[in-house]
């Protein structure tokens, strides 16, 4: 989840504005077909600098750890993966200019998406310009799908859209003496992050939880000391926050310094990092805080226990401290693989045609998508338990039973 930051100005506008550009090329563009003999060549641009620099570099790890392992056990068909990744430094119009180059000019065979809903609607237009497929590890945004491009599939179980359903379903499942009341909203105005709370406030409101604060702040903001202060004032028992990192990093900061202790707290993003989280904002300030995911380290799912062991072999730490953006990443390069093998080839017409039948084992989940790549499953709820980020709900994937409401700050 797929996975933050300001963004500059009109940047969702300039997102539509490029992509309608992109959309506006001639569609019968095609680029010589790739080499069948020597390394499979795989183009990806990622945000290693930029807004989107942390999830970036996660992703890349998982790129990086997948292709070293391919190529440890034989490679795709016999043939070794060779990455180029090069940066977009989190610009809609980079990220263009990168895959028109890694498709038409390095004459790559194959592209894995980047990170963002923000970056990937531009990507997966340019991709499908030159019919090639795009896996994406972060791109599940709305407005990704109402483009409607049959070469994109979003490699998670669900679109992000459903990021906070697994939260609702938890309040709703407690008795109703202790759920909350009362709800404050505050999202970033970014394509992945608000839609998913406004999905939330529908839900929470259609069961009788009365809103007190709502408000999408432009993404050049950089002190939400104002926001939140507004999110407060009426002291909600809730607060639910369509957030990326930094910005749900600041809002936290900013509910401590003014001493507010919500009953239940919520991001769509950010609280989900093991690492960066705890850092950001202080290992004792995390607890009850909760997120969503769609991977999760003790998932019996096909192949998990083998990305775990060469990840904490390579990068060390445990399985708990392993970002989502790097299974997600590991995720895609195993999703190529089995549809490789599958069907003997990596023709990218081919692996569009195939992806869109049947059901697909991965760390992530058993993947199935719609006809404009979104996925059709569900995420699942984390919560910050004693210092660790653990799934909580539903209870088929819980190594840990919720719990709210939220402790004090600092404890």
């Amino acid at each position: 989840m797929s996975k933050v930051g300001w963004r500059k100005g009109a940047l969702v506008a300039a997102v539509l504005a490029t992509v309608v550009a992109v959309a506006a090329m001639a569609v019968g563009s095609s680029v010589a077909a790739p080499s069948a003999s020597g390394p499979i060549k795989i183009g990806t641009s990622l945000s290693l600098s930029g807004d989107f620099s942390d999830p970036g570099k996660a992703v890349k790890r998982g790129y990086l750890l997948w292709a070293a392992y391919v190529n440890a056990h034989g490679g795709i068909l016999g043939r070794k993966v060779q990455l180029k990744i090069v940066d977009d430094a989190s610009s809609p119009d980079q990220v263009v200019t990168n895959y028109r180059n890694l498709i038409t000019r390095d004459k790559v065979d194959l592209v894995f998406g980047p990170f963002s809903s923000l970056l990937t609607g531009p990507a997966a237009t340019v991709a499908n310009r030159y019919h090639y497929a795009m896996l994406g590890p972060a791109g599940g945004g709305p407005k990704v799908f109402a483009l409607k491009l049959p070469n994109y599939f979003f490699v998670q179980p669900a679109p992000v859209i459903k990021c906070g359903d697994s939260f609702v379903n938890y309040v709703s499942s407690l008795p109703a003496a202790k759920r909350p009341k009362t709800a404050s909203y505050a999202s970033l105005d970014d394509p992945f992050a608000s839609p998913i709370a406004d999905r939330m406030q529908s839900k929470f409101q259609a069961k009788g939880v009365k809103t007190l604060y709502k408000t999408i702040y432009p993404s050049e903001t950089t002190d939400l000391t104002p926001i939140v202060e507004k999110a407060i004032a009426k002291k909600p028992d809730m607060i639910v926050a369509g957030t990326q990192s930094e910005d749900a990093y600041s809002q936290v900061k900013a509910l401590i310094q003014a001493g507010y202790n919500p009953k239940f707290l919520f991001f769509a993003n950010g609280a989900n990092s093991p690492t960066e989280f705890p850092d950001k904002v202080g290992r004792k300030n995390v607890n009850g805080i909760f997120s969503c995911s769609d991977w999760t380290p003790t998932a019996p799912t096909n192949g998990n226990k083998l990305f775990v062991s060469q990840y904490v072999k390579r990068y060390g730490g445990t399985g708990f401290d392993i970002d989502n953006n790097s299974a997600e990443a590991w995720a895609v390069g195993q999703l190529l693989q089995i549809v490789a093998k599958k069907t003997g080839t990596i023709d990218n017409q081919t692996i569009i045609k195939t992806l869109h039948k049947g059901t697909w084992p991965t760390i992530e989940g058993n993947l199935s998508w719609d006809a404009s790549g979104s996925p059709n499953g569900n995420d699942l709820l984390v919560e910050w338990v004693k210092g660790r980020l653990v799934p909580v709900f539903p209870k088929s994937v819980a190594i840990a039973k919720p719990f709210s409401p939220k402790p004090a700050w600092g404890h």
